[in-house]
């Protein structure tokens, strides 16, 4: 790399990145300018794993751990909230600089383990609070709850991530930028991030003494259960000790159903951004009095006049067991379509993260715009809506003729003639 620019990582310490494992003077660096875009090169490392749990669930149980809709979904909404930072640079990164530049207290040296440690657990107690706040205070919930709407748990739903989210969860790392230097506080901002993929997962049962200090599959099981046992538990992004010390902690025990307590029902990733923040609108306004019409907002999504912040836990829906994941029929050409199409989607989105430099700021919009409107259409198509055929031919149209305009790019030129087709 070029002095002053993002140093390039091996292969086998991208590797160890995802599981936060990392020796401090590897992944210490004196500005952030140098530190590497640790999520970025792990996208050949998810397609890796994913694989390998698809095939490792054949074996255990000779089936598939997720559905073509429900993962494409996730993909979907994975892409979708990576795209403002093509445009603008990280809101956590750039709020956490301007308060280091302006009210820091003293300095931590950025090549000391001590300061890397100390930033893990800084880092690892932030999200903790930024998400059990997630859970307890609506309209964070309304972001987060993203994350948590797929029926399935899998590889693809740690890719599951909110737009929205980033936008409230920075404030909590405000207080380290008094002391703690942003080039090390990026390196565990991004290892915080990579280490929860691998947690998404039925395939790892349990891991032994691990289980008290780490947060492990079995552990983040739980926080996706919408068992009434669930609720509200195992908050930890990498640490489970949180979660210990404050009494957030619950053991898997029955067999989880995952998914929110009242289903979304959609695969539109707009519609699975939206669908809350209008039920809150909603609730609002039809709400008596103004400080109940505060409380819809900023207490427990279960709230109500007259129940306690968090809601009743009587109302929580009992599980049956019997419980079936939204699944619309669709014929099986259609999804083989709605995955190739999906397929060259992720080509485009990736050859758009590699060039986007060289772009101009009109071309990345465009090539924004029609990403969203893909996957607004796949979703569609995988819930079969009567609208979706009209909105795929556009969407067809479209492409071909920004393609032949030169506006989208593959990044493998011999596909070119094939996209068209």
């Amino acid at each position: 790399a070029e002095a002053g620019g993002p140093r390039d990582t091996a292969p086998g310490q991208q590797l160890r990145a995802l599981f936060y494992a990392l020796a401090p003077g590897e992944s210490s660096f004196r500005t952030v300018e140098e530190v590497p875009d640790y999520v970025e090169k792990s996208i050949p490392f998810f397609i890796t794993f994913i694989g390998l749990e698809f095939a490792v669930s054949w074996i255990q149980k000779r089936k598939l751990p997720g559905r073509i809709n429900d993962g494409i979904s996730s993909l979907s909404l994975g892409i979708l909230s990576r795209l403002p930072d093509v445009l603008f640079r990280s809101i956590e990164l750039i709020s956490y600089i301007y308060v280091w530049n302006n009210y820091r207290l003293f300095e931590l040296p950025w090549d000391s383990p001590w300061t890397w440690y100390l930033t893990l657990l800084g880092v690892d107690f932030a999200y903790y609070c930024f998400h059990r706040m997630s859970h307890e205070v609506n309209i964070l919930w309304a972001a987060h709850q993203v994350h948590h709407s797929s029926e399935d748990y899998n590889l693809f739903t740690a890719l599951r991530q909110s737009v929205l989210q980033k936008y409230t969860s920075w404030m909590f790392n405000l207080p380290m930028a008094l002391f703690i230097p942003p080039s090390v506080f990026a390196v565990h901002l991004q290892f915080n991030l990579l280490y929860q993929f691998w947690i998404h997962t039925e395939v790892i049962t349990k891991l032994g003494p691990l289980e008290w200090i780490l947060n492990t599959p079995s552990h983040h099981r739980v926080h996706h259960g919408r068992n009434p046992y669930c609720i509200d538990k195992n908050y930890g992004g990498t640490l489970i000790i949180w979660d210990r010390i404050f009494g957030t902690f619950e053991a898997e025990d029955a067999k989880v159903v995952y998914g929110l307590t009242h289903p979304v029902n959609s695969f539109d990733p707009i519609m699975l951004q939206l669908r809350p923040l209008a039920h809150i609108w909603n609730t609002f306004w039809a709400t008596p009095g103004f400080c109940n019409k505060l409380s819809v907002i900023f207490k427990g999504p279960g709230w109500g006049p007259g129940k306690p912040r968090l809601g009743l836990p009587e109302e929580i829906p009992v599980i049956t067991g019997k419980e079936v994941p939204f699944n619309p029929y669709v014929p099986a050409y259609l999804n083989g379509y709605t995955l190739v199409h999906f397929a060259v989607i992720v080509d485009l989105y990736t050859e758009l993260l590699a060039s986007m430099t060289m772009l101009s700021q009109g071309t990345v919009l465009l090539r924004i715009c029609f990403i969203i409107l893909s996957l607004v259409s796949f979703g569609l198509l995988m819930e079969n809506k009567s609208t979706a055929g009209i909105l795929e031919i556009i969407r067809c149209l479209v492409f071909i003729g920004v393609y032949k305009l030169g506006y989208f790019r593959s990044q493998f030129s011999f596909l070119g003639y094939a996209y068209e087709v």
